[in-house]
């Protein structure tokens, strides 16, 4: 069931024009609006790219669908996109909602942190499996991800340690521009969905590495697809049903060429991998 929005807290840098909301469940979200500028399909990518990453255990926030009430949005005007000097106000109804780690005034999260700090991300690893991913949905962007210091079994799907252990992570977002965004077609690139510090690839030694999620992507069950269609919003897809199930078609006989598509890589003008085997 969605969540409705309560309070506007801030706008967000990014072309979709995210907003930080928070939701009667006392939470915080970053929603991206069904009528931003980057299209409606982005939100249909996001909420596939978060079930299928809880599958293969990559750290990435929770996500939940945001209701903005027509009521919330008269009290809440700074709700909307900016198009030009157009503004365009949200449309009611239900969004996308990526979960923030914490109440804001209270919880640092970074988008960069220094080589030392870098060094010591608990899953850092995981940018080894998050570009496996990348790969296999065709995410046009380069990979994102925010870093928060926190108990490790709060977030990481794989944490098997101690309870209250903390430590700096790396939690996956922005997944708006797999399937090639709007576009939905798969126009693979050997730079396509890198992290743009090159640290993270260092301990890369071959295909090995990018183990157990190439094993969890070849292996990946049907059903997980169908639980991420069943729960999608319609009014997301508004006629792109048939669509999406042709670019899920066309993933789901992707499985088996992501090694290939690792190797492309190193290929590349740059290679990311310089300690590969």
């Amino acid at each position: 069931m969605p969540v409705n929005a309560t309070r506007f807290i801030r706008k967000m840098r990014g072309g979709a024009q995210s907003h930080l909301l928070e939701a009667e469940d006392g939470h915080f979200y970053i929603v991206k609006l069904r009528n931003n500028p980057q299209h409606r399909r982005v939100l249909v990518n996001e909420w596939i790219a978060s079930t299928f990453l809880q599958h293969l255990q990559l750290t990435a926030p929770e996500t939940a669908i945001v209701s903005l009430t027509p009521e919330f949005l008269a009290g809440n005007p700074e709700v909307g996109i900016l198009l030009g000097n157009q503004r365009l106000p949200a449309t009611p109804g239900w969004h996308f909602g990526s979960r923030y780690p914490g109440d804001p005034n209270r919880v640092a999260v970074y988008d960069f942190v220094p080589d030392t700090i870098l060094d010591r991300i608990e899953n850092r690893t995981e940018f080894h499996g998050i570009l496996a991913f990348d790969k296999w949905t065709g995410n046009a962007d380069a990979r994102q991800s925010i870093f928060v210091r926190g108990r490790l079994r709060q977030y990481m799907p794989s944490f098997q340690g101690h309870a209250l252990r903390t430590g700096f992570l790396a939690l996956m977002v922005d997944h708006g521009y797999i399937f090639n965004g709007p576009h939905w077609s798969y126009a693979d690139s050997a730079l396509s969905g890198l992290y743009f510090r090159p640290k993270v690839y260092t301990d890369v030694r071959g295909l090995q590495d990018f183990q157990p999620w190439l094993d969890r992507i070849v292996n990946f069950p049907e059903e997980i697809v169908d639980d991420a269609l069943a729960k999608l919003p319609a009014d997301w897809l508004n006629g792109d049903r048939d669509e999406l199930h042709r670019v899920l078609d066309l993933l789901m006989r992707r499985r088996r060429r992501v090694p290939d598509l690792i190797e492309e890589c190193r290929r590349a003008k740059v290679n990311p991998f310089p300690n590969w085997v």
